[in-house]
């Protein structure tokens, strides 16, 4: 199927050699942003520029109502999101785009800002600390946002509380819902990485490898790891250029010893001919999808061979 351009929106695109590690190989980004919240793309953006990377899967996870002036206006937003992404999921056969949510935490105690309904339809479930929300008490502004923000970086002893408090609200988080992901941890609010990472593994949520924000180490990793977490290692895109650019993320995790294994969003090398041939069997299965219907059969006793011209039979003439 092609556009007026010409363009094919059913052909694959090779993998981008940035998303190759030496053994495994990125075939999704799981954390994106749109223009439902403070993103510069729209979803058929995002998408498009995922394909382009080559990658199978792509997530909207736009921040969640409490982001202070970025987040979604109202819960509702999410069914619209819902229901774009089922509508390229029904045009496109070689990528699929999932419906999630980057949730905030807004109390101590682990809340989101959305309700379990809500993060229950969607495909994806993100969560994170920020700073930048709008808290659900004054006591829980205080300790998530103004000790983070100022306390912390005056007083040991403030530092100390942030870090605790901060690992409290988020392995609560855990145990709350059920998330997939949780990002960029530590990320401008520090936690007790052994901690989170336990929580994380005993409940089934990966640990985000942020791409597009360098802070991350080695060091974490390997605690993560030997803590038996997954990760996922995503960009936090806020713009469709920034999509699938996943190569520092990929680097860092191959350094720290991460194999396909280790991650949410990753294939052996190995793998690659045969999510190649699922691709092919989906763009088949959509062109019969999409074929026009057969001719009618002709009415019985009518002949269906093409009528003869009818038209004089000229002579040869024979040289003489």
């Amino acid at each position: 199927m092609t556009d007026d351009n010409g363009f094919s929106w059913n052909q694959p695109r090779p993998l981008d050699p940035s998303l190759r590690a030496r053994d495994f190989e990125i075939f999704a980004d799981y954390h994106t942003h749109t223009v439902y919240s403070h993103g510069k793309g729209t979803i058929e953006d995002n998408l498009l520029a995922a394909r382009e990377k080559g990658l199978s899967e792509v997530a909207i996870t736009d921040h969640g109502p409490s982001a202070l002036g970025i987040g979604i206006r109202e819960v509702k937003t999410l069914e619209v999101i819902k229901a774009r992404t089922t509508h390229y999921n029904r045009l496109f056969a070689d990528i699929r785009v999932l419906a999630g949510v980057e949730a905030n935490v807004i109390t101590t105690d682990g809340r989101l800002d959305l309700p379990k309904e809500a993060l229950k339809d969607l495909d994806l479930r993100v969560a994170g600390l920020h700073w930048q929300i709008i808290p659900a008490s004054a006591a829980d502004g205080f300790d998530l946002v103004l000790n983070n923000l100022v306390l912390a970086k005056l007083s040991r002893r403030m530092r100390r509380r942030a870090r605790r408090v901060n690992t409290k609200a988020i392995v609560e988080a855990i145990n709350r819902y059920d998330l997939d992901i949780i990002s960029h941890p530590g990320l401008k609010m520090d936690v007790d990485t052994h901690e989170l990472a336990r929580a994380a593994a005993r409940r089934g949520t990966a640990l985000e490898i942020s791409a597009g924000h360098p802070y991350m180490t080695v060091d974490f990793i390997r605690i993560g790891l030997k803590e038996g977490v997954k990760f996922s290692i995503d960009s936090d895109a806020h713009r469709p250029a920034n999509v699938g650019r996943l190569e520092s993320g990929v680097r860092l995790a191959e350094r720290a010893g991460v194999t396909a294994a280790d991650l949410i969003n990753a294939r052996p090398v190995r793998a690659r001919q045969a999510a190649a041939a699922r691709r092919a069997e989906a763009r088949v299965a959509l062109a019969e999808e999409l074929a026009p219907p057969p001719p009618p059969s002709p009415a019985p006793g009518r002949s269906t061979a093409p009528k003869r011209d009818n038209y004089r039979k000229i002579p040869r003439v024979r040289r003489t």
